[in-house]
């Protein structure tokens, strides 16, 4: 048993479909086809594990028999605890080890194919933007979507011209003296702005400050304004709109 590997998933837009294809089997095995699913975990037979392939799939078999395999193996015998734990807690804890076996089958393919640095990050992002199978078979996921789309909305509603974009003074947007939009949600809304000094990314762990005249935004460092010192300006010009002379 090889897990069902793909002949030659040699970048990383094939490894992570390969890994959405077996992500794919493995949670409907959990969730729509989880009374067959169950069925077949049948705690006397022999050590059996839960496969996923990339054409999403799923299959509960014995392991391989070849050593080393193919590609890494699933967890060993799920089939034994299946009538010792609530059905809850057994679907989670294999959920549990069905993640960690995705993971090990992508990077696995990021070895083989002597992904670098970069690749093996890209990938890694790719696949945490993803919920895990855990947090699909326990609900989080459709939880901490509607939270997300909630907040979305509130912040839509709320919106003005002084705190729709990043605050002048600090990476955190201040709504008043008490309440602080979350950290994770500003850095999401701006990562696509860039310096209008030197062109890089806005960072969160870095102070940036905006131009009140053409309201771009500066790392405080490219224009040499501190925090300390931006508490003190009132109105903000960038070095382009001090330098412009009024027309006569």
């Amino acid at each position: 048993m090889n897990g069902g590997a793909p002949t030659s998933p040699r970048t990383v837009d094939q490894v992570f479909r390969d890994f959405m294809g077996r992500r794919g089997g493995m949670i409907k095995a959990l969730t729509t086809d989880v009374d067959e699913f169950y069925q077949q975990c049948d705690p006397d037979k022999e050590n059996l594990c839960l496969y996923g392939f990339p054409t999403e799939q799923w299959e509960v078999n014995l392991p391989a028999e070849e050593v080393p395999p193919e590609v890494p193996e699933p967890t060993l015998g799920i089939n034994f605890a299946r009538d010792g734990m609530h059905e809850k807690d057994w679907l989670s804890l294999v959920a549990v080890h069905s993640d960690a076996w995705l993971l090990s089958v992508a990077f696995y393919f990021g070895a083989r194919f002597g992904f670098d640095k970069a690749d093996r990050k890209r990938l890694f992002n790719m696949i945490n933007d993803l919920p895990t199978i855990l947090e699909v078979v326990s609900g989080a996921a459709r939880k901490q979507s509607k939270e997300r789309s909630s907040v979305t909305h509130q912040n839509s509603s709320n919106k003005t011209k002084s705190n729709s974009k990043m605050t002048k003074h600090s990476k955190v947007q201040r709504v008043d003296d008490d309440e602080e939009v979350d950290e994770d949600e500003d850095e999401d809304e701006h990562s696509d702005t860039l310096c209008g000094a030197c062109g890089e990314n806005y960072a969160s762990d870095e102070f940036w400050i905006c131009c009140d005249i053409c309201e771009r935004w500066f790392h405080g460092k490219c224009v040499k304004i501190t925090p300390a010192r931006a508490e003190h300006i009132k109105q903000y010009k960038c070095p382009s709109c001090s330098n412009k002379r009024p027309r006569p």
